[in-house]
């Protein structure tokens, strides 16, 4: 356990047992101003390959600071040393954590959401799913930033439409391969913009990016939502590319205010 602190934020990391493997998550816990804060959990990018909760540091630290939540970042476990279900489930877990610490970090878990970038924002809208279906907790909103939906690749936009994008074709297939393996492995789960089991999800943000080849199955995956009754906003973020939407000023304000909107609503005095 490690404590650190930005003056406007408590931060410590915490190992707790993940699915397959000890996993961390870190804290993001806002001053308290004498109401219950909602939670939101997080989940980094990095293709389900790479990444830890250091690449989240912006985006877990501007939701938790901004929107007065208390913020649990995921250290989920990677491909292919641990394929599916271990990221989900570790996801899972990490929020039964956050759901039994809850009173104790003055946080009330009854007004949770979910987030992620990237295989973060695959793991989110899943991890929504999931709880719907296992009734343990329930999440109050979902905001997914440029997220991986597709292991078709049959809903990417054509290259020479897209100007400058960071995330090529040949980097989509390697992250499409890793995504269709994990599938391979659980015959029975779809890419999430494969499902027919949409409704009753809770309210979606989706944000895509103007220079990402995966902007349309992020915005068709809106569409799907929006047709099986899941409240949901969608934006496209003009002269951004996929990696630089998880720290993109205008998104992560736009996801702000999202769960301002959505967590906030009933908010508990302590």
């Amino acid at each position: 356990m490690q404590s650190t602190s930005d003056r406007t934020l408590g931060i410590e990391d915490v190992s707790i047992t993940g699915h397959a493997q000890l996993i961390k998550v870190r804290s993001y816990l806002p001053a308290s101003k004498g109401a219950l804060l909602p939670i939101v959990i997080y989940f980094h990018g990095g293709g389900f390959v790479r990444g830890s909760p250091d690449d989240a540091e912006i985006a877990a630290a501007t939701i938790a600071r901004r929107t007065q939540a208390w913020v649990v970042s995921v250290g989920y476990s990677l491909s292919p040393q641990f394929p599916f279900p271990a990221a989900l489930e570790d996801g899972y877990r990490a929020t039964q954590w956050a759901v039994a610490n809850a009173r104790a970090q003055g946080a009330d878990a009854r007004r949770m959401g979910v987030a992620g970038h990237d295989a973060g924002g695959n793991l989110a809208t899943c991890l929504a799913a999931v709880a719907r279906d296992r009734g343990q907790f329930a999440f109050s909103a979902q905001a997914l930033l440029a997220p991986l939906l597709d292991p078709s690749m049959t809903r990417m936009a054509k290259a020479d439409e897209i100007v400058a994008p960071d995330l090529g074709a040949r980097e989509c297939a390697t992250l499409s391969s890793v995504f269709a393996q994990c599938i391979a492995m659980a015959p029975s789960v779809r890419g999430p913009i494969e499902s027919r089991r949409l409704a009753g999800l809770p309210p979606a943000l989706i944000a895509s990016a103007e220079h990402d080849l995966l902007h349309v199955e992020a915005e068709k995956y809106a569409s799907e939502l929006i047709a099986a009754g899941v409240p949901t906003e969608v934006a496209r973020h003009c002269n951004a590319s996929h990696h630089e939407l998880g720290t993109h000023p205008a998104a992560l304000a736009d996801v702000v205010i999202f769960f301002q909107k959505r967590l906030h609503s009933k908010a508990l005095r302590r």
